[in-house]
């Protein structure tokens, strides 16, 4: 009798302890937001409005921007945050160019890890503290031109002229795109992670790199989407995967025929469409704006969603399909001529 109710004892100590840990035990949700807004939202009538209620709508956590311009001397992050607050949320920010970061944490740290030279993009940090947990963000706008993912298409990859014939050498191909700046800032900034991996921070990458990913133009995807048969390794994305980094996208969802994830050119109602198309006798649609983490033991990959209207623009004209079954479309006014990702990590 005494061991059946010793055992029984023993048993509900067991369970009320069991219990105990897993209430204390936390796990917070962390969004993460990349968004291109247009050089600042102005080309689009009521664009930073659109900015400030498409995050209010979105609620991400840490947002990466691209295409800051600080016009007519008047600082975006500041102006935005302020904007924010105005509508009760609160934000932190620091002034920057190009690129830009604001968070719901205190900013701890900004600095420019590749610095703005003839408008051929950046890249930006900051540090912030979650639950006493070192988190850095690397925001990156990517050189824009040597675009060689449109010579395949027949245009020119700097003046996006219409070419008498599509470029499908590889060598050729790589060539261009190793003329751009893009590879020399995805090397700075993993030069800069080796200080953050010591520290073991969490780390993630957010940016309109105007390079597409070697995921998205393998065997599955050579005769679709005007790639004329060419199966590539696009450099920024091989060296973040070489470097350990996951495309939270393609982690997501690896078919890119089934989930192609193209958050390039947006369907903008709001801008007429000769506007949107830089190649309009091509098929353009692509994926080049990102969000990248590194694996660590206190965070997982919940969920990833493109943002934005639906349709694309294909060969010049509107098209309605190619949409992912999860793409969120906005609530409030576009902004821009890109696409945003949206994703949420759990932090452990």
């Amino acid at each position: 009798m005494h061991l059946t109710f010793n055992r029984f004892f023993a048993s509900v100590i067991i369970i009320f302890f069991c219990g105990a840990v897993n209430a204390n035990s936390e796990e917070k949700e962390l969004k993460v937001l990349q968004f291109n807004i247009w050089q600042e939202g102005t080309v689009v009538p009521g664009g930073f409005e659109g900015i400030v209620n498409n995050i209010i709508s979105l609620d991400p956590d840490l947002i990466t921007f691209s295409e800051v311009r600080n016009y007519k001397q008047v600082d975006f992050i500041p102006r935005l945050v302020r904007a924010l607050a105005i509508k009760g949320k609160t934000y932190f920010g620091e002034v920057s160019t190009s690129t830009g970061i604001i968070s719901k944490y205190k900013i701890e740290k900004q600095e420019v890890v590749f610095p703005l030279g003839d408008d051929h993009g950046s890249v930006l940090k900051a540090c912030v503290k979650i639950d006493g947990k070192e988190v850095v963000l690397y925001s990156a706008h990517l050189d824009y031109l040597n675009c060689a993912y449109y010579l395949p298409r027949g245009y020119g990859s700097s003046d996006w002229k219409k070419l008498e014939a599509p470029v499908t050498d590889i060598d050729s191909l790589l060539a261009d795109n190793r003329n751009s700046q893009r590879d020399d800032q995805v090397r700075a900034i993993l030069k800069d992670v080796q200080k953050e991996k010591v520290k073991k921070s969490i780390i993630f990458i957010g940016g309109d790199f105007n390079e597409p990913s070697h995921l998205d133009w393998q065997k599955d995807t050579k005769d679709i989407r005007d790639h004329q048969g060419v199966v590539i390794n696009w450099d920024c994305s091989v060296l973040l995967s070489e470097g350990g980094f996951i495309d939270s996208y393609r982690e997501k969802y690896p078919d890119p025929v089934a989930y192609p994830g193209f958050t390039y050119p947006s369907n903008n109602m709001e801008v007429d469409v000769k506007r949107l198309a830089w190649g309009p006798d091509a098929d353009e649609r692509e994926r080049i704006d990102f969000i990248y983490y590194h694996p660590h033991p206190a965070i997982s990959l919940k969920d990833v969603r493109v943002v934005g209207p639906l349709g694309f623009i294909l060969k010049g004209q509107r098209d309605n399909g190619g949409n992912d079954p999860q793409h969120i479309v906005p609530k409030d006014i576009w902004p821009t001529d890109h696409n945003a990702i949206l994703a949420t990590f759990i932090i452990h």
